[in-house]
């Protein structure tokens, strides 16, 4: 399925950074520890992130964590932001909406499934 359908809103990084309240050099910075995912999109091509990342005025209690065992079990960017915005019924519903809900431990539990 096509991210776009995905996503309900992109922001750019500087968005971002302005959004979440954090200078954007440590917003790149959580990009290159991937503690963050970006897409590139757009002629000139602009890294952002979706708007579904963001809750509250923070980045999703719990990202960091997920996106290391989604990587770890072989999903590239695309792939980990594809899952997280994508319905499951064994969490139930979307693992960003269970994130922003406070149920990061439950998406966590399920991406490590996905590693076997």
């Amino acid at each position: 399925m096509d991210l776009d359908s995905l996503v309900s809103g992109w922001l750019t990084l500087p968005d971002l950074a302005e959004q979440i309240g954090v200078p954007l050099p440590k917003v790149r910075q959580l990009v290159r520890e991937r503690k963050l995912v970006v897409v590139s999109r757009g002629s000139p091509p602009v890294k952002q992130v979706p708007v579904e990342l963001v809750h509250d005025g923070e980045l999703l209690k719990g990202l960091a964590g997920a996106l290391t065992v989604l990587h770890d079990a072989g999903y590239n960017d695309e792939e980990a932001l594809r899952w997280l915005l994508t319905e499951d019924p064994a969490i139930p519903g979307r693992p960003v909406d269970a994130m922003a809900a406070g149920r990061h431990t439950a998406v966590k539990r399920r991406a490590q499934l996905l590693g076997f």
